[in-house]
């Protein structure tokens, strides 16, 4: 239970707004008080993030006096699918609301939580009030939700079943915590979810399947008007990939002006990224007049990695340009070498992605371990994810920064020939059409002969995009000549993902059997 500021002359204020990414700790500590002793744990950092991202305006937080005291989450969702009988697993997408459906008619409530130490200031009618609002605001059908019932194991021996329950709490004749509430504000009851939320042993695993109707909500012909006129107009990111002519040079001052000449170019064109290669700055390891050890080559790199991650912050800033900067092998604070992508956006922020998987040659000549956490980045043109090369070859990845969000991955790669280029190309491809993405790949071309394990290079950058109408015909946005020094542009509509998603000639993302299977990420 948090402490509870110490009284000050101003009075304590309680607000409830949308929720932000730097909430997330607080809503996880949040859960966690609020179902102590339940069983059912607490929301991942992912999940959260996944519902901000999803659909950040559906997300709420009740702050008290600068404390976060309750939660409320939501997200859009069609008929077929609110209005039939689900599990919270198969519906929320197993928490990452990534079930989001922008055209849906129905907001679903996912989750309402309030501090125990601050029940009786109505936070819970506060947040439900918020929902309603917003469900008003956009003129949708109704609000439907799965609600707990949290004494049912207590009571259910007084009861012939769960249905009996149900029937005297809606006549009035049996006080429920949780539904009384809700049926004090307006849902009905459409029927009983049975295995709703296994967890929850309080409910038995049941929820009550509810619903609240929009009176506001538009009739057929105004839906119509609505679908054929309204709209946001497409939005678009302008994204650029420099495979990046591997050469010797003399100096680190040397290193950082060619990588500034080629932020500055992308950024008179005005691109809103730009991203390096894998591993473009072992470039600095040809300043050695004599050849390295792999040990010692680590140990020289580990000294530039402030300079360099200064260098891209600075230029960021400068050139207006959020910056992907390939990747750097880092010592870490204990001792690990981890092979990391520093993220640099034009706000001066600066954001780490480490490589996961290691490749058998990372391993051998650099002794490099693997990271344990893939989180999206929050960017001024959404949230994006970045995968090093061999993470590209790994499903569950990219689909786990799907959920999170993500609508655009980078993926710096640094591979000596053709077959092990075209791995990742094909990988790439594939993660573009099963998470209905963009994905960027940026690689090396060029020789360093006294570099081991850089000694020859090959690659053809590329943006690639799902494989539906509104896309480039082959699900290739831009590509570049092989093993040549060159810029690619692609102008990438986040409007199109949307329409692929929700309303294309197939939809991946949608269409997943969350009854049968899902991928649990342990997080640190």
């Amino acid at each position: 239970m948090p402490k509870k500021k110490p009284a000050s002359q101003s009075q304590p204020q309680l607000l409830v707004r949308n929720a932000r990414i730097k909430d997330i700790p607080a809503i996880r500590d949040l859960v966690t008080r609020v179902y102590a002793g339940t069983g059912m744990g607490t929301y991942s950092a992912s999940m959260l993030r996944g519902q901000i991202h999803n659909f950040p305006e559906g997300q709420f937080v009740a702050e008290y006096d600068d404390l976060i005291v309750g939660y409320c989450a939501t997200f859009q969702i069609g008929p077929e699918h609110a209005l039939a009988a689900h599990t919270w697993s198969e519906i929320t997408g197993n928490g990452y609301a990534s079930r989001h459906d922008p055209d849906g008619d129905y907001l679903y409530g996912m989750e309402v939580c309030v501090d125990p130490a601050y029940r009786g200031l109505r936070i819970g009618q506060r947040l439900y009030d918020e929902r309603r609002k917003l469900a008003q605001s956009w003129r949708l059908k109704g609000i439907v939700f799965g609600g707990r019932l949290p004494t049912l194991a207590r009571r259910l021996r007084r009861f012939e079943s769960p249905e009996a329950y149900l029937e005297e709490v809606k006549g009035n004749r049996q006080r429920d915590p949780v539904l009384t509430f809700q049926l004090r504000n307006g849902f009905e009851v459409l029927g009983l979810l049975p295995d709703y939320l296994p967890e929850d042993k309080q409910s038995l695993g049941f929820a009550v399947h509810l619903l609240w109707r929009n009176p506001n909500a538009m009739d057929a012909a105004e839906e119509r008007r609505a679908r054929s006129y309204g709209g946001r107009l497409p939005d678009t990111v302008r994204v650029a990939t420099v495979q990046y002519m591997q050469r010797r040079v003399h100096s680190f001052a040397e290193f950082t002006d060619l990588v500034r000449y080629f932020v500055d170019v992308t950024s008179d064109y005005r691109a809103d990224f730009v991203v390096f290669p894998e591993l473009f700055s072992l470039q600095l390891l040809s300043m050695q007049d004599q050849e390295l050890t792999p040990a010692q080559s680590i140990e020289a790199l580990t000294k530039y990695t402030d300079p360099l991650k200064e260098a891209l912050r600075e230029m960021a800033m400068r050139y207006n340009i959020n910056i992907v900067g390939g990747s750097h092998p880092t010592r870490m604070p204990n001792g690990r070498v981890e092979n990391i992508c520093y993220v640099c956006l034009r706000s001066g922020e600066i954001h780490e992605q480490a490589k996961i998987h290691p490749t058998p040659n990372e391993v051998y000549w650099w002794n490099i371990e693997g990271g344990h956490s893939l989180q999206t980045i929050d960017t001024d043109c959404g949230p994006i994810g970045v995968l090093i090369c061999y993470d590209a070859e790994f499903p569950e990845l990219a689909r786990h920064l799907a959920d999170q969000g993500a609508n655009l991955i980078f993926v710096p790669f640094c591979t000596d020939e053709r077959q092990s280029y075209l791995r990742v190309r094909y990988c790439a491809q594939a993660r573009a059409v099963e998470n209905q993405c963009y994905v960027v790949l940026s690689g090396n071309v060029g020789n360093l002969p006294k570099v081991h394990n850089m000694d020859i290079q090959y690659a053809q950058s590329c943006i690639l995009t799902p494989c539906d109408f509104p896309f480039a015909r082959d699900g290739i946005a831009a590509d570049t000549t092989p093993n040549v020094e060159t810029v690619a542009f692609a102008d990438l509509r986040l409007e199109s993902l949307r329409l692929a998603r929700n309303s294309g000639t197939v939809q991946n993302l949608k269409d997943r059997r969350h009854d049968l299977y899902r991928t649990i990420w342990r997080e640190r």
